[in-house]
């Protein structure tokens, strides 16, 4: 009897235990059936390392790419398809930010039930968030030179805009020679996978903690003559401001007094910014993390500590994670996480699944984001000239990354709209684009006509 009982207590131990197993296997499958199944060595899904199905289209409705017969037909415009290179995805898979990469789940229409059903169809209709036209006008602006150019939606999250260069055409297979200096990196996506010197749009971070830590900072008065003794180094500016307020300081960029303000804050305060305002950490989309950032702190009272502080020494930012901070600003010290998903329909045309926006967690005070704004409104009236971005009520930085004593500075210029209509965040890079803001705001002021135009 005492056998039976000791056989069968066992016997229901290896029952539970089986039961446990199966409720963890088919926990898994459930959370990640969908990533198992678009598994590029899945043969049943790809052909040659091709998805064979889905399609991906802009917001609008234009097909940038469809997978037909196993083979990728690209959007109808050669500019068209040369904008949306790093949002769709080349031929050959390198890019790993293209859609057919990146969102292979979404366009298989794996169903936990029946598997990746819709294969023996055409797959799933992929509805970027991008507005084909705008990269367009992106890319165009972009004019051949190495850069990037995004534009999102700082109330939904919506990326409107995203423009990686150097690209070439799609449509004409892996047809670049890597060795090529033109096409140096064509296969990454600048503005999720890059990191930067960000030169002087890094003030936007070291303002804030002015802001907070400086309790008189907008009484204060300094003086710029063109340069400033830190130790044994001279941290030179760009002109000789005379006496100027935070204000002034910030609309003319001046290296002078975002010393002064670097060396009073600290490394510490400064490293706890660069943190706190996300520009230095990932940002994930779609799973995707973001390239990160770099602060490293420097020694009290050095040069270093000085440059860090005005965007230089070892600074790097991720054009992404810098976007969303801008993005804060304009939204009172709250972002909204990118994304690049507008919808996602079945092979009926019905919604196959929820996508909305996200809120992430403050990175300013409202009131900081509110004085922000002020000096970048101020930047745009008073130095880089309304009458160069006519009818738009904007709020902007620029910024000049030294990347090299022999080489030409990259040009940055980020910023927002102040639109009900279009609440629009952009940031720009120009490579080797030459001092201040005329590269990147230019190409900045065609994009956002365009898209205030629409």
């Amino acid at each position: 009897m005492k056998k039976i009982m000791k056989r069968t207590i066992l016997l229901l131990i290896l029952i539970a235990i089986l039961c446990a197993g199966t409720a963890v296997y088919l926990g898994k499958f459930f959370a990640g059936g969908e990533d198992w199944a678009a598994f590029r060595s899945n043969r049943h899904a790809y052909t040659d390392g091709i998805l064979t199905a889905g399609t991906v289209l802009d917001r609008n409705g234009t097909v940038l790419l469809e997978t037909v017969d196993g083979k990728r037909n690209y959007a109808e415009d050669k500019s068209l398809r040369m904008a949306t290179l790093h949002a769709v995805g080349d031929p050959g898979g390198n890019i790993a930010t293209g859609a057919q990469s990146l969102l292979a789940d979404e366009l298989m229409g794996y169903n936990f039930f029946k598997g990746a059903y819709s294969l023996n169809g055409k797959g799933r209709q992929v509805w970027l968030t991008l507005d084909g036209e705008l990269n367009k006008t992106a890319y165009e602006a972009l004019n051949g030179r190495k850069g990037l150019a995004a534009v999102y939606n700082y109330e939904t999250g919506e990326v409107l805009c995203m423009v990686s260069t150097p690209t070439y055409d799609p449509s004409e297979g892996n047809s670049v020679d890597p060795e090529d200096s033109r096409y140096e990196g064509v296969y990454m996506n600048r503005f999720l996978s890059s990191a930067y010197v960000p030169g002087s749009i890094f003030k936007l971070v070291t303002l804030a903690a002015a802001l907070d830590r400086i309790p008189d900072l907008e009484e204060r008065i300094f003086t710029c003559e063109g340069k400033v003794q830190v130790g044994d180094e001279i941290v030179a500016c760009s002109g000789t401001h005379g006496e100027i307020d935070i204000y002034e300081a910030v609309s003319n960029s001046c290296n002078c007094a975002f010393a002064q303000l670097s060396l009073e804050l600290g490394s510490e305060v400064l490293a706890e910014y660069a943190k706190k305002t996300g520009v230095v950490d990932s940002v994930e989309i779609h799973d995707y993390l973001t390239a990160k950032g770099n602060f490293t702190r420097a020694e009290a009272g050095t040069a270093s500590l000085a440059w860090s502080g005005i965007g230089q020494h070892e600074d790097l930012v991720n054009p992404c994670s810098f976007l969303t901070y801008v993005g804060a600003i304009a939204n009172g010290g709250t972002p909204k996480e990118p994304r690049l998903i507008h919808r996602v329909t079945n092979q009926f045309g019905l919604p196959a699944g929820i996508y909305g926006s996200s809120k992430g967690a403050a990175l300013l005070s409202k009131d900081t984001a509110a004085k922000i704004e002020e000096m970048m409104a101020f930047a745009v009236e008073d130095n880089y000239g309304q009458e160069n971005f006519p009818g738009l009520d904007l709020c902007a930085k620029s910024g000049t990354a030294q990347v090299g004593a022999e080489e030409v500075p990259h040009s940055w210029f980020t910023g927002f709209l102040r639109n009900e209509e279009h609440p629009l965040a952009f940031i720009v890079l120009v490579e080797n684009g030459g001092t201040g803001s005329s590269a990147a705001g230019a190409v900045a002021n065609e994009i956002l006509q365009k898209a205030v135009s629409e």
